[in-house]
């Protein structure tokens, strides 16, 4: 195996972390904004607030988006498994 198949490897492992996570990492992220502008603009500050839309957020976008993510990682996992026997020979 040489060093431009690791890099390769990796790369294609990271690509497949960001897509992956995106969508639950976006959902989070556009919930917290709205909480936070929404606890600036009454001054209300509870964590709780923020902490337990985000939990929901989350929930509702694992949900929604788990089977896709668990085909998408199935699928890379199989790739890279089937790749092992011509990365060593």
């Amino acid at each position: 195996m040489d060093p431009q198949q690791v890099f390769t490897l990796g790369q294609k492992g990271l690509y497949m972390l960001l897509l992956v996570s995106a969508p639950l990492l976006l959902a989070v992220l556009a919930v917290g904004l709205v909480v936070s502008i929404f606890q600036a603009a009454t001054q209300i500050n509870e964590q709780t607030l923020s902490f337990v839309p985000k939990v929901l957020a989350a929930v509702a976008v694992l949900a929604i988006t788990g089977p896709w993510m668990m085909t998408m990682l199935v699928d890379y996992i199989q790739q890279t498994l089937q790749s092992i026997p011509s990365a060593v020979g």
